[in-house]
């Protein structure tokens, strides 16, 4: 049995069979497409207090919708001069819809349906209605009660709810400012590692193989480490990258626990071996969070298509702003103008050739409403199967974060040494991999008696360890763990 880790109560844990149920909460038709919920079985128990899954409920959640409503006053001026007293009332609605949830949530309230009518709504009710059915569940679903992805991801839909319910303010991103803080406070770090990757590019056609390769691993671990960079995790404080990670690689060598980096390696090499006239080698990135991450992720992809290991990159982002810090579209574009016109050469010059890349489709950007639904992974050929055949356009998928990690497995507490093929749950639309600062507790793939150990010797270990697990259609589990040295 595995347990569905942190549901998200001071009292309480969702754990999850292995097996999927035969009951399905809803069909519905959206946008032309029949969408299916497929979920698992869930029984409650006991939890404990001290969990990460209570901390977040209780701290770290309430912390975040504070400083979300201290945003709206700051900007109460702002409201009045572009949108005059419609704006300044649209902002007194807003904050109050946000108090209410905030109560809510620290007292332990019932969940209740989405009431706006955006394209997404429904799904989030019927999922709502699972859960009121769950078998061994309490019937009615509570903040403290209810599993802790669900409500995580509940409270920033219901964020996005108080501002979209509200125009003329409704497309303000009210995690903006976060983010570019963290851009800003990482310039140092941003113009490291574009200066580095433009020295590169010099000589990169006179790169050997096993060079291209020392480089690949290189910028891979730079994108793999920008995942600390999180500001859902440090509920908004300043999580920005403040030095060059290029200059710590080589002492993280020795905490590397299990290092696949050569298969991923290798399956690129091979994609661009058999690659044909009328074939292109495509990578998807799933992003994680704007600020340095993002530059990371930007930087690896450029490497990809000028070493020829790719000649496309699709970058998936956040349809609405979501988890404090992570990307959307307007991220996205914003970093790349930001760096176009830095006074810095190479960030100057990095951000110029990205703009080139996007205009001459080499460089896609897409977003869809899945990333931000409460589903994991393994429902997506039936909940979305616009975006599963997407995907399996590509050779490979770079899921980046946390967030991502937690759907790939279902977010399940599952034994540390179980495979991780396994806890994808049949979701294998293309090979892929995941890049990951740990920042919750589900973990897989381990050795036998791996993570007992590093448990009983560092209790503390959340957001201490890195991993990179790849996985191959085919069931090949392909795995990369490192840790972060004190």
């Amino acid at each position: 049995m595995a347990a569905l880790l942190g549901s998200g109560a001071p009292t309480h844990r969702v754990q999850v069979s292995q097996e999927k149920s035969s009951f399905r909460p809803g069909v519905r038709s959206l946008w032309g497409v029949l969408l299916v919920v497929l979920v698992h079985k869930q029984y409650l128990e006991k939890m404990q207090i001290k969990s990460f899954a209570y901390f977040t409920i209780k701290d770290r959640l309430p912390q975040i919708l504070t400083r979300v409503i201290d945003t709206l006053h700051r900007h109460k001026n702002e409201f009045f001069e572009e949108h005059g007293e419609k704006g300044v009332e649209a902002e007194k609605r807003a904050i109050s819809f946000l108090s209410k949830l905030r109560n809510e949530l620290q007292t332990d309230k019932p969940v209740t349906p989405l009431e706006d009518e955006l394209p997404d709504a429904a799904l989030w009710n019927q999922y709502l209605d699972y859960q009121r059915n769950l078998p061994n569940g309490s019937g009615e679903p509570s903040w403290f009660q209810s599993p802790w992805l669900y409500v995580e991801c509940y409270m920033y839909r219901r964020i996005h709810a108080a501002l979209a319910q509200n125009p003329p303010i409704d497309n303000f991103d009210v995690f903006k400012e976060g983010k570019a803080q963290n851009f800003f406070e990482s310039q140092e770090a941003i113009i490291a590692l574009c200066t580095y990757f433009q020295e590169l590019l010099k000589n990169i056609k006179d790169l050997d193989e096993k060079q291209l390769q020392e480089e690949l691993f290189k910028l891979l671990q730079v994108s793999l480490w920008g995942n600390k960079c999180d500001l859902s995790f440090s509920a908004g404080e300043d999580s920005s990258q403040k030095s060059s990670p290029l200059q710590s690689l080589e002492n993280m060598i020795p905490y590397i626990l299990v290092n696949d980096m050569e298969k991923v390696w290798s399956l690129l090499v091979n994609a661009k071996k058999n690659r044909t006239e009328r074939s292109n080698i495509r990578v998807d990135i799933i992003l994680d969070n704007a600020g340095f991450e993002l530059v990371s992720d930007l930087v690896l992809a450029d490497f990809l298509l000028s070493s020829k290991l790719a000649d496309e990159v699709y970058f998936h982002g956040k349809s609405i702003p979501w988890y404090v810090s992570d990307t959307t579209k307007h991220d996205f574009n914003w970093t790349i103008k930001q760096l176009g016109s830095a006074n810095h050469m190479w960030m100057s010059r990095c951000g110029i050739n990205w703009e080139g890349n996007l205009k001459k489709g080499v460089w896609v950007f897409h977003d869809h409403m899945f990333w931000t639904l409460p589903h994991d992974f393994s429902s997506m050929s039936e909940v979305a199967p616009d975006l599963y055949a997407e995907l399996q356009k590509s050779n490979l998928l770079l899921f980046k974060g946390d967030l991502n990690y937690r759907k790939l497995t279902g977010d399940r507490k599952w034994e540390y040494s179980f495979p991780f093929h396994q806890a994808l749950n049949k979701f294998h639309p293309a090979p892929l991999c995941s890049l990951r600062t740990l920042k919750s507790d589900t973990q897989v793939g381990l050795k036998p008696g791996q993570g007992e150990q590093i448990q009983a010797s560092e209790p503390e270990w959340m957001g201490e360890f890195i991993l990179i697990f790849r996985h191959l259609i085919e069931l090949q589990k392909l795995e990369i763990q490192s840790r972060k040295p004190k």
